[in-house]
């Protein structure tokens, strides 16, 4: 009996145990299997959060891959919403924005600030000139609520209101609202840090790591900045870039942008957006209980492609100073009045890529958010891109168009020739030959050679407008070359054109058309690809600055530019050769062949100068533009050129800018005769 009782409480005892067991066992597994993450989140107390890694911009280069545009790492000042205090807490901002501004002011650096007010020389508050846009914003509903009628003065308060700043003086209230301003309109969130202050010097990002406790929420970011091998080459076509606003945000974000994207404003940033976009990376940011942060990269940022210019920057910087010396030293007679000024265009003439651009004045991109405000009230408009947005009538420059429609259509031949007396008498006008002749009959190559007004009037009534138009149409001239920046179209002057302003046709226009005056306007690039057009044997194409475009690494090719005909002319080549036979006349014997004495090849060429009725604070003057368009080498042309200098008494002055340029190019393509293909473009 007392047996089976032992053995009865063994096997009771047993049962227990697995009972205790089974439900140990059924806790565990509800733990690590169906509770897991809750209970881990409670232990550890870890949370996470993805923040965007800013992806690098795609390198600009030259033609043989020298870097032109590239990034250097630079620290930014970022507040991040997580631990920044909330609106609720407005004091405790105001205290910390506060104190990163006079942090930054006390060392001479610069914040974002987009605030469309400011205070005019008597302390007066004001709206900011030409900010319609952000002052809409400032007063709108979804901001200050205010009509739109409201004063800067009604602003400012309604800011004190706003962000609890009544213990402020104005002046600190402006620069504090600058921030919030900005804060709102980039959506600050955990999910959108705000960029408060870029291109901040390490001992300053030092002294807010060290005050993390008083600085809550302000971190610092290592981004991508934009830097460039010589700041003052070829600014005009490289461009700005700038922080996206909140109009341009709402139309691309789709394409992956953030608020606080950089992107392109002008010239070929602008241009290669899409090539020059990279692609931003994510970061996990985890925080445990004790507010330790670790950082971990979840998607690694991909760099964007690199673009490759026709540009050649020796060529380039060579152009440049040539042009601006030929500027600087030619405008004497008339520097009182305007300032030096011109531009340069060299053409590759097998498919009118861009092998060089220079406008002048000029400005360096490495220096321009210092000079700016400077830059936008100087004399000569140095931001102005003269080469591709400036019109000019561009004198005796058109009467080889004007040559080669008269052979064409048969009005003349190379036997042809008008007496030229030192003037024409056009229905009882009197106009002025201004040229000396070494006999008074004058064919079509001396006309080109000697310029000669008479010759031309004579053939360009002969011819009427609309021939003379029908050929320049060919040439492209008053029409946009199909560049990829901005370009102004120009005018090709003729009834319709005056119609369309209202004006009349006068008798008289058809032959000062006919020796580059009347309302003919047109840009220095057009014209370099009119002269390419005769040097070439009679092919228009589209002109380009872009080569190829490269991935990062240049393991693939993303595009590669075609050589692309937009016009076939059909001129015979007895037509153009006529017209290079005078042309060489002008570089070889004629007004530009002291310049060009000593060269290794001969220069095609034809000066230009027109005047030009110029307002200068209210009052009218009179003053010559100088015109000079070339081509090398005169066999086998490879290069065609156009130079304008404003202000200057004759286009032959501008014959150093091509006799530099050339110089330059046939030492730079010996040069590149002695290099493999393999050589280009190595990363």
């Amino acid at each position: 009996m007392h047996l089976k009782l032992s053995r009865g409480r063994q096997i009771a005892s047993i049962c227990l145990v697995i009972i205790f067991f089974g439900i140990l066992g059924a806790d565990l597994v509800k733990l690590q299997i169906f509770e897991q993450k809750e209970y881990e989140a409670i232990v550890s107390n870890v949370s996470e959060r993805t923040a965007p890694i800013t992806a690098a911009r795609g390198e600009i280069v030259d033609c043989n891959g020298k870097k032109l545009v590239y990034n250097q790492q630079s620290y930014s000042i970022v507040f991040d919403a997580t631990y920044f205090p909330s609106k609720s807490d407005q004091q405790n901002r105001n205290r910390i924005v506060s104190a990163l501004i006079r942090l930054l002011e006390s060392n001479k650096l610069e914040w974002i600030d987009n605030l469309p007010l400011e205070f005019d020389a008597e302390g007066k508050i004001s709206y900011k000139a030409d900010s319609d846009y952000l002052i809409k914003l400032l007063r709108s509903r979804d901001y200050l609520n205010l009509n739109d009628y409201a004063t800067a003065e009604n602003c400012l308060n309604a800011l004190i209101e706003k962000y609890d700043l009544q213990k402020y003086g104005k002046r600190e209230v402006r620069k504090i609202s600058s921030v919030f301003f900005e804060m709102e309109h980039k959506y600050f969130s955990p999910s959108a840090p705000y960029t408060f202050a870029e291109n901040i010097p390490a001992e300053i990002i030092a002294l807010i790591k060290e005050n993390s406790d008083f600085y809550l929420g302000v971190d610092v970011e290592v981004v991508p900045e934009r830097s460039y091998t010589d700041g003052s080459l070829a600014p005009h076509l490289l461009g700005l870039t700038g922080v996206i606003n909140a109009e341009e945000y709402a139309e691309k974000k789709e394409l992956g942008y953030s608020q606080n994207d950089i992107i392109g404003r002008s010239g070929l940033e602008l241009a290669a957006e899409e090539y020059l976009k990279g692609k931003d990376g994510v970061k996990t940011i985890y925080t445990d209980s004790e507010g330790n942060r670790t950082t971990e990269v979840t998607q690694e940022p991909e760099q964007g492609n690199t673009v490759v210019l026709t540009i050649n920057s020796g060529l380039q910087k060579v152009t440049q100073d040539s042009l601006a010396q030929a500027c600087v030293v030619n405008n004497t007679k008339f520097s009182a009045i305007v300032p030096s000024a011109g531009a340069a265009v060299v053409l590759s003439c097998k498919d009118s890529s861009v092998l060089a651009c220079a406008s002048y004045p000029t400005y360096d991109l490495s220096s321009y958010s210092e000079d700016a405000e400077a830059l936008n009230k100087a004399s000569g408009s140095p931001l102005w891109n003269r080469a591709l947005m400036s019109t000019y009538a561009c004198g005796s420059t058109a009467k080889p168009s004007v040559a080669i429609a008269a052979l064409e259509e048969g009005i003349i031949d190379e036997d042809t020739t008008f007496e030229c007396h030192g003037s024409y008498n056009y229905l009882g006008q009197i106009f002025k030959c201004e040229q000396g002749h070494a006999r008074s009959d004058v064919d079509v190559v001396h006309a080109i050679d000697e310029s000669c007004n008479t010759f031309f009037m004579v053939v360009g009534d002969l011819l009427g407008i609309e021939k003379m138009n029908e050929y320049r149409e060919m040439f492209g001239l008053g029409a946009k070359t199909g560049c990829e920046l901005n370009e102004a179209v120009g005018v090709l002057d003729s009834p319709e054109y005056r119609a369309s302003r209202g004006q009349d046709w006068l008798p008289g226009y058809v032959v000062q058309s006919a020796i580059g005056q009347a309302g003919n306007l047109w840009t220095p690039i057009q014209l370099a690809n009119y002269v390419n057009t005769i040097a070439n044997g009679g092919t228009r194409y589209k002109c380009h600055f872009i080569k190829s475009v490269k991935s990062a690494d240049y393991s693939k090719t993303v595009y590669e530019a075609k050589t692309e005909v937009v016009c076939e002319t059909g001129i015979s080549q007895k037509a153009i050769n006529l017209v290079k036979e005078g042309m060489l006349e002008v570089g070889t014997t004629g007004y530009c062949a002291p310049y060009f004495l000593g060269l290794p090849v001969q220069v095609a060429c034809k000066t230009g100068t027109s005047q030009e009725i110029r307002r200068v604070n209210g009052i009218s003057y009179k003053i010559n533009n100088g015109f000079l368009i070339a081509f090398a080498p005169y066999e086998n042309p490879e290069i065609a050129i156009a130079v304008v200098g404003e202000g200057l008494i004759s286009g032959k002055y501008l014959a150093t800018v091509v006799a530099d340029i050339v110089e330059y190019y046939c030492g730079m393509r010996e040069s590149a005769d002695k290099i493999q293909p393999s050589q280009e473009l190595i990363p």
